[in-house]
């Protein structure tokens, strides 16, 4: 079986007919994405802004990582719990997308980063230095913004 077949077979699974026969389903699986979208935006960049320099300047790094940490754990539940659905609806879409594979090669980076990297950076005691901060906080910046880019970027492919 080729990773083509795989993914024919997935997009004609129950859930996957299901949606992609249905008028609403999809629309509104991918209004909760982007819900979680934003919630996993606002709680990266709350720590990357506060990395960075420019945001919640009166809270210490490590507290403002501990406060949205819950809210990051949420919003990539959310993320996944939608995204599965929505890959078996067009399962061979994505097979053949770019954007897809730099999606899903982004995303699992930007994991890696966020609980390896960042995650020691933001928890450091003594607090990191401004240029161990900054590019940490760039870096997230850039991977998650990618993941959300070329997610965007599926619809248009």
């Amino acid at each position: 079986m080729t990773l083509l077949d795989w993914a024919d077979a997935l997009e004609q699974t129950a859930v996957g007919t299901a949606i992609r026969d249905s008028l609403w389903l999809f629309p509104v699986i991918e209004a909760v994405h982007l819900l979680g979208l934003a919630l996993l935006g606002g709680a990266v960049l709350g720590v990357d802004l506060r990395l960075l320099g420019t945001g919640l300047r009166g809270r210490p790094l490590a507290y403002v990582a501990r406060q949205l940490d819950p809210v990051l754990a949420l919003a990539l539940t959310v993320m996944v719990a939608s995204g599965v659905p929505l890959f078996l609806s067009e399962a061979v879409k994505c097979y053949w997308s770019d954007a897809f594979r730099l999606k899903m090669a982004t995303l699992a980076v930007a994991l890696a980063f966020t609980f390896g990297v960042r995650r020691r950076v933001v928890r450091r005691d003594p607090p990191p230095g401004p240029w161990l901060a900054r590019v940490t906080g760039l870096v997230s910046i850039a991977l998650w913004l990618t993941v959300a880019a070329s997610g965007r970027w599926i619809g248009f492919s």
